[in-house]
């Protein structure tokens, strides 16, 4: 079958179809041989010169939920991360979430001051005495990433915040910046952000460490993963703060709000079950 195929990718750059880009994402979702083996048949079947990466992706997201709902839930992930926008609060809130479960006490939008002026932090986190200050850059359209000039704004504050926080006593020592992206960091970004004595995490950076890894890791998938809420459901419960899915499952308060049956109420809290391992 031929797959020699040129499809667009969201930049609009133009590169060949690969067979096992697409076999490799539906293998992280958890889907078996089988199951794979039939989506990327009929995906090859549908293809044809500059087709979309995003035309790509529905037909096998559409496929997969067919089969396992909680695997296209996962194989979802990127894009769920996207539909926490069009503000930056909610991934503010989601990333400060993860931190939570890794030993981190947080506080969100916090006014730090600096040596000149203060500064709105998104993200403060605390763990063994020593604090951490982590600045959130979201996009909620793919295609677009960190130039340098972000990691040069978020050093330039951090030396700022640094510079006063060591000439006054504080009950915890200040550590490192963070720059965290649902996107990816250039070239030049990464080279002077690390230079520059910053963490980085973007998507796939730190590899094998980066975000969507820890999400993975931890089970902690955004609300907006779910494939069996509304967008207007998910809308209602980001509003109210309801980042994770797994919050969903201990508390169902703002389920019965929402006037969900409790035949779909039960069907949403087994999809999360599956999707975060509990």
């Amino acid at each position: 079958m031929n797959t020699n195929y040129e499809i667009t990718k969201s930049s609009g750059e133009k590169v060949k179809f690969s067979m096992r880009k697409l076999q490799n994402s539906l293998k992280k979702s958890g889907a078996d041989d089988a199951t794979i083996n039939d989506i990327i048949e009929k995906v090859q079947d549908e293809l044809y010169n500059g087709i979309s990466t995003k035309e790509i992706y529905n037909r096998a997201y559409a496929l997969l939920k067919k089969r396992a709902s909680y695997l296209a839930s996962k194989y979802k992930l990127k894009k769920a991360i996207y539909e926490l926008g069009p503000t930056g609060y909610p991934f503010e809130r989601f990333i400060s979430e993860i931190l939570k479960y890794s030993g981190y006490d947080t506080r969100v939008s916090e006014i730090i001051k600096g040596f000149c002026v203060p500064h709105e932090i998104d993200v403060v986190a605390t763990k063994n005495g020593t604090s951490t200050l982590i600045e959130c850059k979201f996009h909620s359209e793919e295609g677009r990433n960190c130039n340098v000039k972000v990691p040069l704004y978020i050093a330039s504050r951090f030396a700022d915040v640094k510079r006063h926080w060591e000439s006054k006593p504080h009950d915890t020592t200040l550590d490192m910046g963070w720059v965290v992206t649902n996107t990816r960091f250039t070239k030049d970004a990464l080279q002077y952000g690390n230079c520059s004595g910053l963490y980085l995490l973007s998507w796939d950076y730190p590899h094998h460490d980066g975000l969507k890894d820890r999400i993975d890791r931890l089970g902690l998938y955004p609300i907006t993963a779910s494939t069996l809420l509304s967008n207007r459901e998910k809308q209602f419960l980001l509003s109210r703060d309801v980042v994770l899915c797994r919050d969903l499952i201990d508390d169902v308060f703002f389920l019965d709000h929402l006037g969900i049956s409790e035949t779909r109420q039960s069907n949403i809290k087994k999809e999360i079950k599956l999707l975060c391992k509990l």
